[in-house]
């Protein structure tokens, strides 16, 4: 085909399917490449073609308008704004063939991309995971072997993405987890609302993995797991830290299991920040959990102005998962022992329908340099146990349990402790 055919082919399909956005964005509108958005026609091929088409152009945004695309998997690329205008939904099929992977043992996530760059999610539209349907068999697992999790497909799953944004959307409804940023760098999600039933298992908010300066602010979480859960399960390669420099501030978490670290971190976590957020009926408040088999190096966490109601244990720092055994031996100390140090928590009210908490190491690796300082909880059992751990200090802490003592410190070196705990 001669030069100049191409030229004038190539200018009538942009001329046809990427009109110019205000901004000089290209914008690309799935119906123009055939979507329906009716909640009954399989959109999947004609969503997948304007993102495509995004990608092959250099970037731009990928617009559904009001309607609902159901689509099976799609996969992102690099410089995309997946923009789901006021009214759009974007929803998974429930079928687990269109989940499964080519060799059949794991599932794909409903929206993917790997080694990506400048990623952005966003508008006043919804991703739902129909969920319902995975739940059934997964709680049913569950309840047959506890802990156990049953495979299923996460929602979003993004892997190596410099710069990712997710913002305004609502992610609800995922088979299993939201969203999971895995190894990216630079991550804001910011009014951001994620939405699952308290009884839909394994229904992550928020699972940052191995990931570097990631801030999660004004977003509401209310799902059937952890609201927020940083992840460093295994070294890499250059990194001292797997993940490194996360920041939430400013949420609101209502269910869910709260903020926590773990339970893999053999890579390591440093500097984490949790902020000005307020906890309702959450299973945890703050939490660390690992054990001897997937701990590693927990350097930094500093949580303040916080406002919690009726959770379930306002602080629980533990280096065993998932239970904490009466009595324990010391064992040597190996590559995966949990070390937990330099923790802050400040200006921290809250109401326990149960123990105020837990700050518990190991016997061969204690919990070290913990500050509770302006901290009042109030437990409608017992109070706050602090064993194995040294150097932790109370500035104008209270804690108030229904019954026994306030403060239980065996094996731990705790300082400032004042009358009444």
């Amino acid at each position: 085909m001669p030069y100049a055919v191409i030229l004038a082919v190539l200018a009538g399909f942009l001329g046809r399917y990427l009109p110019a956005a205000e901004s000089g964005v290209a914008t690309f509108d799935v119906r123009q490449f055939g979507a329906k958005g009716d909640g009954n026609t399989l959109d999947t091929e004609a969503v997948q073609k304007a993102i495509d088409a995004c990608g092959q152009a250099g970037g731009g945004t990928v617009s559904l308008p009001a309607g609902t695309y159901l689509s099976k998997p799609l996969t992102l690329r690099s410089r995309t704004t997946l923009l789901l205008e006021a009214g759009a939904t974007l929803k998974a099929t429930d079928e687990r063939a269109d989940f499964q992977s080519e060799r059949g043992r794991s599932f794909v996530p409903f929206i993917g991309g790997t080694d990506l760059e400048e990623i952005t999610i966003a508008g006043r539209g919804v991703i739902d995971g129909s969920g319902p349907k995975w739940w059934v068999p997964a709680e049913a697992a569950r309840q047959k072997t506890p802990g156990y999790t049953l495979p299923r497909p996460n929602l979003i799953v993004l892997t190596r993405v410099k710069g990712l944004v997710v913002r305004d959307v609502t992610l609800q409804n995922s088979p299993k987890f939201h969203l999971v940023p895995s190894e990216c760098d630079d991550v804001l999600i910011t009014n951001v609302t994620f939405l699952a039933p308290e009884s839909a298992p394994n229904t992550d908010a928020i699972d940052p993995s191995l990931c570097r300066r990631v801030t999660i602010t004004h977003c509401l979480i209310d799902v059937g797991d952890d609201n927020v859960a940083v992840k460093s399960g295994r070294h890499l390669e250059g990194r001292q830290f797997g993940c490194e420099d996360i920041t939430v501030t400013d949420c609101t978490l209502k269910h869910g299991h709260g903020v926590s670290i773990g339970s893999e971190t053999i890579g390591g976590v440093k500097n984490m920040v949790v902020r000005n957020c307020t906890f309702q009926d959450t299973d945890n408040g703050i939490r660390i959990k690992s054990d001897r088999q997937r701990g590693g190096t927990i350097n930094g966490l500093l949580c303040e102005n916080i406002t919690m109601k009726d959770v379930r244990g306002a602080i629980t720092i533990t280096s065993y998962y998932p239970k904490i055994p009466a009595t324990d031996a010391a064992q040597p100390i190996t590559a995966t022992t949990p070390r937990y140090e330099n923790i802050v928590i400040r200006n921290l009210t809250a109401t326990s329908s149960r123990a105020a908490g837990v700050i518990v190491g190991l016997p061969e690796s204690h919990v070290q340099n913990v500050l509770l300082e302006n901290v009042n909880i109030t437990a409608e059992q017992t109070g706050l146990e602090i064993r194995n751990a040294k150097g932790v200090v109370f500035k104008h802490v209270k804690v108030t349990p229904k019954r026994g003592q306030a403060v239980i410190t065996p094996d731990s070196e705790v300082e400032g402790l004042e009358p009444g705990n």
